[in-house]
């Protein structure tokens, strides 16, 4: 089931609600400069084994509307915050990935937490996200030739094979994204950070990253373990930035030991 939720003076977010009634309930935050359809093989099996899954586009991606603004950390914060009261969630747990993670972050520390929990973060961008070098280099692409750099991406995501139409599908997801949306989320990357914002953190928290990630590096992983008191982390051996995909049947394996 997919429909809006208004979060902002003419902007209204897409949400896909699978399974509403289960007692069990998964928000999913997806991640730069894909949508909530990166989770398909989430959402193809865990409503199966009672689980609700929630999955949003944020603002500027997917199916959302795409304003010119709001490309912060605290507005999609805020974002997120309005699509938990409109669906009154409680006691759900939140999964953010990459950029995704850094949203599902602030949030924790700008709402402390309002509903969560339970925070899973995945290939999380944190503490901090892109360098400088990397983000000037990806602007440079996404306003001069924007297929290039979602290829780029495609191409360095996955640590694992992928067969030439899943790349292409892939690839897709990104392009459906706005062009001023895709460049401004590379800025947010480049210019905030959620060093500050973890320490907020009190859930249980399970962190998943894959070991061979050339997005986010293992190392920030273990620096987020470290400051998130208590939290776990799960190495992905056979995974980079998609563990989610990569090592899908133990990744939803974990994640309904986790929330059980």
């Amino acid at each position: 089931m997919g429909y809006y939720v208004n979060v902002d003076r003419g902007v209204n977010l897409f949400v896909e609600d699978l399974n509403p009634e289960a007692e069990q309930t998964i928000l999913f935050i997806h991640g730069w400069p894909l949508s909530h359809k990166q989770f398909e093989y989430q959402f193809d099996v865990l409503p199966a084994m009672g689980v609700r899954c929630i999955g949003l586009d944020w603002r500027g991606f997917g199916l959302s509307d795409k304003p010119f603004n709001g490309y912060t950390l605290d507005r999609l914060a805020d974002d997120l915050r309005a699509v938990v009261e409109a669906l009154k969630l409680q006691n759900f747990t939140l999964l953010g990935h990459s950029t995704g993670g850094a949203i599902a972050i602030r949030y924790m520390s700008r709402y402390r937490g309002y509903g969560v929990s339970r925070l899973v973060l995945v290939d999380a961008a944190a503490p901090t996200g892109f360098s400088a070098e990397t983000a000037n280099r990806y602007l440079t692409q996404a306003v001069n030739d924007r297929p290039k750099l979602m290829q780029e991406v495609t191409d360095g995501f996955f640590f694992q094979y992928i067969s030439k139409p899943f790349s292409d599908w892939f690839f897709q997801l990104g392009i459906q994204a706005a062009g001023w949306s895709t460049a401004a989320v590379v800025v947010l990357l480049r210019d905030e950070n959620v060093e500050r914002d973890l320490a907020a953190i009190q859930v249980p928290t399970l962190l998943i990253h894959g070991i061979h990630d050339k997005v986010i590096p293992f190392s920030q992983a273990q620096e987020v373990k470290r400051r998130i008191t208590n939290s776990q982390l799960i190495p992905f051996h056979y995974s980079g930035h998609g563990p989610f995909w990569e090592e899908r049947e133990r990744f939803n394996r974990l994640l309904i030991e986790f929330i059980q």
